[in-house]
């Protein structure tokens, strides 16, 4: 796998807020259809890390390169291009509570369509039937025309699986997608990601608490603590000494079954 080019390279990145350094140095490799669990403690810098990657956050320094272009200097119709390659899945659903669900999977396509258009929510058939098809690979086909909020949680966050599939993303970054989720609905969502990483190709980066999951789910970890990258390797070298030095040595693993 890693014989072939990164598919994102962070490079030295910085984020300050004021005087607050969230972010210190980061350099990592990520490289096509791996799954890359970001692991630290809150306030370590992981929902930072993954927006700067597309830019929802503006790095301070250093660069992020997708495919071998720099995400950092891009600027309109090329940003909005590497932007439409990279899916997003955020841990509060971000949807549009009273809108249908079809509604909110046709939001992912906006990258793609006239915007006066999308504001009055006019998707030609083939986006209408594409949205049906990501529905229906989540399988919630049958809540297409019921209203976002009238869903479950791991319902909501399979929509936002679903909507972040109308981009036809080669990478998507998930951003704690299961923190609010039971364990019993944290695999299932997890599932549904390692699926479509093993049957479309499809690169993930995810941000995860749960130790257990990480060594379940991804090929590649990363661990961060007060900013700093502090481990970069596979997931079954993290044992209790490790985690303990990552998490604090008053830390003690969770298990999620």
């Amino acid at each position: 796998m890693e014989t072939e080019n990164p598919i994102v390279r962070v490079q030295n990145i910085h984020k300050c807020f004021g005087r607050l350094h969230v972010l210190k140095g980061i350099s990592f490799d990520v490289y096509p259809r791996q799954v890359v669990c970001i692991i630290g403690p809150s306030g370590s810098g992981k929902s930072t890390l993954l927006r700067c990657i597309n830019r929802l956050i503006e790095p301070t320094s250093g660069k992020v390169l997708w495919d071998g272009l720099d995400v950092t200097a891009a600027k309109g119709a090329e940003l909005l291009k590497i932007r439409r390659q990279i899916g997003m899945i955020f841990q509060q659903f971000n949807l549009v509570k009273r809108s249908s669900v079809l509604t909110n999977v046709l939001s992912g396509r906006l990258g793609y369509v006239n915007p006066f258009l999308s504001s009055l929510h006019i998707f030609s058939a083939e986006d209408q039937k594409r949205a049906m098809d990501s529905l229906e690979q989540v399988g919630l086909a049958d809540k297409a025309y019921v209203r976002a909020d009238s869903l479950s949680g791991g319902q909501q966050q399979r929509v936002g699986i679903a909507r972040a599939l109308m981009q036809e993303p080669k990478l998507i970054l998930a951003d704690e997608p299961v923190a609010s989720l039971d364990p019993v609905l944290a695999h299932s969502i997890l599932k549904y990601l390692e699926q479509l990483n093993k049957s479309q190709g499809i690169t993930v980066l995810c941000s995860l608490h749960f130790l257990d999951l990480v060594h379940r789910y991804a090929t590649k970890a990363i661990a961060l603590k007060d900013g700093e990258l502090v481990f970069e390797g596979l997931p079954k070298q993290i044992d209790d000494a490790q985690f303990k030095s990552i998490y604090g040595q008053e830390a003690e693993r969770v298990s999620i079954v």
